[in-house]
């Protein structure tokens, strides 16, 4: 079965090689960029030089070689060991494989072997080998062992057709052959190379991005539905005995929505930035409605908008946890600003239990998300059971804020509890 498998495996290559031309094809169509134009990837691309040979073809045809048989049996070996040359030097793992270094020396003996005993047109498949050294060769040493080739190659020619130019253009063309082929398959490389590593950057940026969205909306989403199914529970108890109280429940349940809206397109788009104190804000008026008590501090200079914006996510995080899972009667948020470094504290006395696991196959929403959010900027986040409660913590480096209304120490302190 082992003939089936090798056959498969052929017919595999076959395929792709295929599919390669095609490539090719479509680069050099009308309407495509130079940048869309893609290098040689197959060894179809040199085959063409093989024509160099037909001088000693048509010898061989004409009965001008000695030995004709000889000289056919060596010609079609330097042909077929030729192609599968270069086909292997195309993948760098059957490039490097023994048996293409094997068969490379091969086509290197035949080729002293047919030059030395026939001369003349015998002589150009020094560049020929010179072509195939070069594909397959491309270390550092390659610029000595084409000197070598070509001066060994000259040698021959000189001794075969003595002293000329015929001499100068066998040697030069060997060494050509051999440094320009292996320069331009090097390039080939290293333009895949690039722009493989561009379609990765690419895609990383897609999944980064993609990322990103699945962050901001589940941070929004979580928050917002988790307000409007407390204010609806609300207003459904008090529409029985106290209607003004639950039509106010119904107009935040409104308001709620239609920010829900404008923060989704800002989402979308990009360009959403958080408020510290507009969240914890919010974050009063949801705790009210669930009917734990808010209590909220916060002193230090102004902050920069980044890093309000992520205090703003903590704390609609935290707060969400907070009155979904905590069956806490108090909540204290606490943000404490330094000359170096920012703390927030979000605090129940709920259970102690933590917020949820996040479901399989969903990376980097709620608390995770915000640890890898805040570790990019410099921070951190803690969140645990804490001896009398939940304890969610968040630190992140003070960045300079442009001058606002503060007072003149550039410290406030406010302190609201519901």
């Amino acid at each position: 079965m082992s003939w089936m498998r090798r056959a498969g495996r052929r017919i595999s290559e076959l395929r792709d090689a295929r599919a390669r031309r095609k490539a090719d094809r479509d680069a050099c169509r009308p309407g495509r960029t130079v940048e869309d134009m893609g290098p040689p990837r197959s060894g179809f691309t040199l085959l063409p030089w093989l024509l160099m040979g037909l001088g000693a073809f048509s010898n061989l045809l004409q009965g001008k070689t000695a030995n004709p048989w000889v000289g056919g049996i060596g010609l079609l070996a330097f042909n077929s060991l030729y192609i599968a040359v270069v086909f292997r030097a195309f993948d760098k793992r059957r490039r490097e494989a023994r048996s293409t270094i094997l068969a490379l020396t091969a086509m290197g003996v035949l080729t002293c072997g047919l030059a030395i005993g026939y001369g003349g047109s015998w002589l150009v498949f020094f560049p020929l080998f010179g072509l195939a050294a070069g594909s397959v060769l491309r270390s550092r040493r390659l610029g000595l062992a084409g000197l070598g080739l070509s001066v060994f190659a000259g040698s021959v020619a000189t001794f075969k057709e003595g002293m000329g130019w015929d001499a100068v253009n066998i040697a030069y063309g060997t060494f050509l052959s051999t440094m320009v082929t292996a320069a331009i398959l090097s390039l080939s490389e290293a333009v895949s190379e690039l722009r493989a590593a561009r379609e990765e950057l690419a895609h990383r940026a897609v999944e980064k991005e993609r990322l990103r969205f699945s962050r901001d909306l589940h941070d929004l989403l979580g928050h917002t539905l988790s307000v409007i199914v407390v204010k609806s529970e609300a207003a459904r108890r008090l529409a029985h005995r106290d209607l003004d109280a639950a039509l106010t429940q119904v107009s935040d349940i409104e308001s709620v929505g239609r920010q829900a809206l404008t923060e989704i397109r800002e989402a979308v788009t990009g360009y959403r930035e958080g408020s510290l104190t507009t969240e914890l804000d919010r974050a009063r008026s949801a705790l009210t409605a669930a009917g734990i008590e808010p209590v909220v501090r916060q002193s230090g200079p102004p902050l920069a908008a980044q890093t309000e914006a992520l205090l703003g996510w903590v704390v609609r995080e935290a707060v969400t946890n907070v009155v979904r899972h905590s069956g806490a009667a108090r909540c204290e948020i606490s943000v404490d600003g330094g000359p170096e470094r920012v703390r927030l504290r979000v605090h129940d006395n709920g259970r102690g239990a933590a917020a949820d696991p996040p479901e399989p196959g969903i990376g980097g929403t709620g608390l995770r998300g915000l640890t890898e959010r805040l570790a990019a900027a410099g921070g951190s986040l803690e969140a645990g059971p804490a001896p009398r409660g939940f304890t969610v913590t968040a630190e992140l480096p003070v960045l300079p804020a442009p001058p606002s209304g503060a007072d003149p120490d550039g410290v406030r302190e406010r302190e609201r509890a519901g």
